[in-house]
């Protein structure tokens, strides 16, 4: 006589019905996940995408193709490419010239005026932190007039002639050097500000300690807070060189008309697109070959700039 089955345990079939409905429905989850995901990433690189493409097609392929589309067989061409770094090579040389040490020299400064007014005590420290902090909101727009006069009125070419005689040093130098300036103190405020809220978390302790062992000023600066400075640093290095790096609007006004030999590459840039014709194909290659040098400076510096606005 054969028994009939055993029915399962309305308990056990509903756990498992459950689990089972739950990966269906987690794997549905996340597969719409993963399709918003990727349209949201075509959707951002599209404009990269495209510009990339342009760089390599020839004026024929662009007009007779989508800007996505790759090129094709004659349409492939690295003229472009070729042209853009020839007009632009004196542009870079000299932006590097100008960011390099408007970067160095602002970042320096504010962690220097930081360290003074929030880790040294004195009076008067809020009205300077005022000013200091009204410095960032003052826009462009309202120092050109005043950066132009200026540089009308002071002379730096004529007060530095006598470097010029030095080797490798050019006269137009000097409007490098007006440029260096402005960025400098253009970016000062910033700074502070970053390594001001940076400082204010160090340990009063610490710091205590190292007075009572009868460490100078400076030498609790070099020795203890320039070494826990470091992300910090990273954050404001990248900041100020991708915004000296990518200005234009400075170099328009401070550098006299002309004085192509001393323009940086933002300006050498801006010339590319001139005249009738447009030749979007090199527009776009310079466009990417000026922007190498900032996202190789994000890849340098990219870990401590992680540290720097974690902390």
């Amino acid at each position: 006589m054969s028994g009939t089955p055993a029915a399962p345990d309305p308990e056990n079939r509903t756990w498992t019905d459950r689990v089972r409905r739950s990966v269906r429905t987690t794997s549905t989850s996340r597969a719409l996940l993963y399709v918003v995901l990727f349209a949201l990433v075509a959707f951002y690189l599209a404009p990269l995408e495209a510009g990339i493409m342009t760089a390599f097609k020839t004026q024929n392929a662009f007009n007779t193709s989508l800007p996505f589309f790759p090129p094709l067989g004659d349409g492939f061409t690295l003229e472009a490419w070729r042209v853009a770094l020839d007009k632009l090579q004196s542009g870079l040389v000299n932006s590097l010239l100008l960011a390099i040490p408007a970067t160095v020299l602002s970042a320096t400064l504010g962690s220097f005026a930081a360290y003074g007014i929030t880790n040294v005590d004195w009076k008067y420290q809020m009205p300077i932190v005022a000013l200091f902090v009204a410095g960032i909101f003052i826009p462009y727009q309202a120092v050109l007039v005043p950066l132009a006069r200026l540089f009308t009125i002071v002379d730096t070419q004529a007060l530095l002639s006598p470097l010029w005689g030095l080797p490798f040093m050019h006269e137009y130098y000097a409007n490098l050097i007006n440029l260096i300036i402005a960025h400098t103190a253009y970016g000062i405020p910033i700074t502070f500000l970053l390594f001001r809220s940076y400082y204010r978390n160090f340990s009063d302790e610490m710091l205590e300690a190292a007075r009572l062992d009868g460490a100078s000023v400076f030498s609790i600066y070099r020795n203890i807070v320039l070494p826990l400075s470091k992300p910090m640093f990273a954050v404001t290095l990248i900041y100020q060189f991708t915004q000296v790096w990518n200005d234009l609007l400075f170099a328009l006004v401070i550098i006299p008309s002309g004085s192509g030999s001393s323009a940086p590459v933002t300006v050498a840039l801006n010339n590319l697109s001139g005249g009738i014709i447009q030749s979007f194909g090199l527009q776009m290659a310079g466009a990417f070959i000026a922007a190498i040098p900032t996202l190789i400076v994000y890849v340098l510096f990219g870990d401590q700039f992680a540290k720097g606005v974690a902390s």
